[in-house]
C-alpha cells in the first residue's frame, strides 16, 4: 500500500507537529512539577571541597544532605508566603521543593563533613578520602 502527501497535507502535518511541540515547550509548570534550581559554588583545596549555597529564608530543620561516595544531594523546601486568595502583580521569590546532585571528582570522608547555616548561606566543609588527600615524603640521605 503506498500513501501519497501533497504538499498543503505535508505542510499542514508540519504545522500541527510544530504546533505540539511548541505548547508543550512554553507550558507554565504545575505547582507539583515546578522544582527549583540552586544555586552553588564549589571550592576544591589539597584537603576538601567546600560548597556554599544560598538558601535565603531556610532554617536548619529545612534542609536534607546527603553524600554517598563522591555525590553530594541537597534537597530542601522553600515555604510560600502567599495566602489562597491573594492575587500578584509580580511574584518572583521562591516557592517549592528543590533539589541539587553535586559529583565531586573524588571520593570524600563523609563522617567529618561540617555544615553551617549563616544569614542564608549554607557551607558544607567536605574532607577529601585519606587516599586522594596530597602526601608529603621527605626524601633522607643516604
Amino acid at each position: 500500500m503506498t500513501f501519497y502527501f501533497t504538499p498543503p497535507r505535508r505542510m499542514a502535518n508540519m504545522r500541527q507537529a510544530m504546533e505540539r511541540m511548541m505548547e508543550e515547550s512554553f507550558s507554565e509548570p504545575r505547582e507539583t512539577e515546578r522544582e527549583l534550581l540552586l544555586a552553588v559554588d564549589v571550592q576544591a583545596s589539597d584537603d576538601s571541597y567546600e560548597v556554599n549555597a544560598l538558601v535565603p529564608g531556610l532554617e536548619a530543620e529545612d534542609l536534607e544532605i546527603e553524600i554517598i561516595n563522591n555525590t553530594v544531594t541537597l534537597r530542601g523546601q522553600f515555604k510560600s508566603l502567599s495566602k489562597e486568595d491573594s492575587k500578584y502583580l509580580l511574584s518572583e521569590l521562591p516557592a517549592g521543593s528543590f533539589g541539587r546532585v553535586i559529583t565531586l571528582p573524588t571520593d570524600v570522608d563523609p563522617a567529618k563533613t561540617q555544615a553551617n547555616l549563616k544569614n542564608g548561606v549554607l557551607t558544607l566543609s567536605i574532607p577529601k578520602a585519606e587516599a586522594h588527600r596530597p602526601k608529603t615524603i621527605k626524601v633522607t640521605p643516604a
